[in-house]
């Protein structure tokens, strides 16, 4: 069936502005948890998510994390099966888009985009501008200063970015201003190896192939004494014997003298002998030389075995060629040019170290400056959502507190104090709020900040609240649909009301087998399913009661 033909089968709903980005369409699950085999439609604006305790809601929140890199625990792979897969389809401008995650029951895993095999890190980075999870927990991260100090700076980047150039540029040049201070005796000793073997090998001056002839020249040399009684003996044959292959030669042009007047071919012949004679003759010139040159120059020798030994030397020591003789040469005085260049910074760094800690700390008077112009006006905004969200006397301040040493973040800490009580000092937010409020100012946060991606999902954003939070609690989800894509996984009537899409996670026994089911619900569903959440059960009160909670939903949306 085309995603056409299954829009056109969905229930009737409202409505719903387009998320700012491409929107989750689509989210099928295989062998996760109780899951067997899910294809869920999905839609934009405010999606609602629920069933009963222990349905298995939050399975959809947990696939959905596999997708975003979370941890793959084989625990949440179905009994008796032998892995579980899940992939994500987002409707994109030029089409298209997913992402899958495969989980075998070995611990293996595989992550794909668009069906091409990538890390699981290159998906969470891919996912991660897509898709936001406020889990049940996650409220536990606005504990942290870091994160605290994070909301602020989203509305002062560009200073941010200017001190933590400033910071980086400062704690290099202090990280190699302390490295030449420890390694000056190391340097030294260093230096002077370097400066040795530079030396060592710049007085022999090596050239590439020049120990082949040197050695063919050494054994030349050495067997003089042959090479003369050999050039004798052939002088004997050709030239100086009783018989001798020169006179024999010239013998034979004489006896052509007569025939060769009258025949050609006997006048070419003795031509080709003058010609063979005058060769050897200049044979035996060079020969007698050879002959002559019977004891080698001790000179000479002595030059030659000591290049040869100098060489040697060398490849023994840094080669086993000479071309890499030559090689660590350059290396070598390419590391000692640095070693050279370290000493002399060294004297000028301490200056250049002083100079950037002087701009690290204006350009953190500037951060902390622009945080505190900021952090008024943002702590107003949250508290008014806030009280919306049924703490009416909740207060909410950022606060700065100078650090001993500039940091990678600042000169100042971040930490956002707060009561939700009357005539109650403000404390530290990880000191004094419960998880409820928790819960309350992370939604705040989510509505004021906005939310960074596209779709956004709360797991039981509503723990701990009911009444009229429950209804303020609904407003802000709905507010923030506008904008985003919303999905939810809630226990109160109130929040289920709200959504544009009502979804229902069930489960049931098939085949002696527990396998949770999810589906979107009708019309006349959802009113039954909210009363169940109002009451239990779905009596006439209770279903009176979600007539009137639909019925304010559709109020609010005129």
């Amino acid at each position: 069936m085309t995603r056409k033909a299954r829009a056109a089968t969905a229930p009737p709903a409202p409505p719903t502005p387009a998320p700012a980005g491409p929107a989750l369409s689509r989210l099928e699950v295989r062998n996760l948890a109780t899951i067997r085999d899910l294809t869920l439609e999905l839609w934009g604006g405010f999606s609602a998510f629920t069933g009963e305790t222990g349905a298995g809601k939050s399975i959809i929140v947990d696939a959905l994390g596999l997708l975003l890199g979370g941890r793959a625990n084989t625990d949440l792979i179905r009994t008796g099966e032998d892995g579980l897969l899940v992939t994500g389809f987002w409707g994109e401008a030029e089409g298209e888009a997913s992402a899958s995650r495969r989980v075998t029951a070995q611990g293996r895993g595989t992550a794909r985009l668009d069906g091409e095999v990538v890390s699981v890190r290159e998906l969470q980075e891919w996912a991660a501008t897509r898709l936001t999870i406020h889990w049940q927990h996650s409220a536990v991260s606005l504990l942290t200063p870091a994160n605290q100090r994070a909301l602020l700076d989203r509305q002062v980047v560009a200073d941010l970015g200017a001190y933590q150039a400033a910071y980086r540029a400062w704690t290099d040049a202090r990280t190699r201003l302390e490295t030449l201070r420890a390694n000056q005796r190391e340097r030294a000793r260093q230096l002077d190896l370097l400066t040795f073997q530079v030396r060592e090998i710049t007085e022999v001056n090596p050239q590439p192939g020049e120990e082949e002839p040197l050695t063919a020249e050494l054994t030349r040399l050495s067997n003089l004494e042959t090479i003369a009684l050999g050039a004798a003996g052939a002088l004997e044959l050709l030239s100086d014997g009783e018989t001798s292959a020169a006179g024999l030669i010239a013998e034979a042009v004489r006896a052509l003298n007569a025939g060769a007047k009258y025949d050609e071919t006997s006048a070419q012949l003795q031509h080709d002998l003058r010609e063979a004679l005058d060769s050897v003759q200049a044979v035996v010139g060079e020969l007698r030389g050879v002959a002559e040159d019977s004891a080698p120059d001790p000179g000479e020798l002595a030059r030659v075995e000591a290049r040869l030994s100098a060489l040697g030397k060398l490849r023994a020591k840094y080669g086993p060629a000479l071309e890499d003789v030559l090689a660590f040469q350059a290396g070598a005085e390419e590391e000692l040019a640095a070693l050279t260049r370290d000493e002399q910074d060294a004297g000028t760094l301490e200056a250049e170290v002083s100079r950037l800690e002087r701009e690290v700390r204006r350009m953190g008077e500037a951060l902390d400056a622009a945080r505190t112009r900021t952090a008024g006006p943002l702590a107003t905004q949250l508290v008014n959502v806030i009280r919306e969200l049924g703490m009416p006397h909740a207060r909410l301040e950022f606060r700065l507190s100078p650090l001993a040493q500039p940091g990678p973040a600042g000169l100042s800490d971040v930490t956002l104090h707060f009561t939700a009580n009357p005539g109650e000092a403000l404390g530290p937010l990880a000191d004094v709020a419960s998880g409820g409020e928790l819960s309350r100012v992370m939604l705040a946060i989510s509505t004021v900040l906005g939310a960074e991606t596209p779709a956004v999902v709360f797991d039981e954003v509503d723990a701990g609240i009911g009444g009229a939070a429950a209804l303020a609690v609904a407003d802000q989800l709905s507010r923030l649909a506008r904008e985003r894509q919303v999905l939810v996984v809630t226990h109160l009537a109130q929040i289920a009301a709200r959504a544009d899409h009502h979804y229902k996670v069930e489960k049931q026994v098939e085949g002696g087998r527990t396998v949770s089911r999810v589906r979107l619900l009708t019309p006349e569903e959802r009113l039954e399913e909210i009363a169940r959440m109002l009451g239990g059960n779905t009596s006439e009160a209770a279903l009176t009661h979600a007539r009137e909670l639909l019925a304010g939903r559709a109020a609010k949306a005129t």
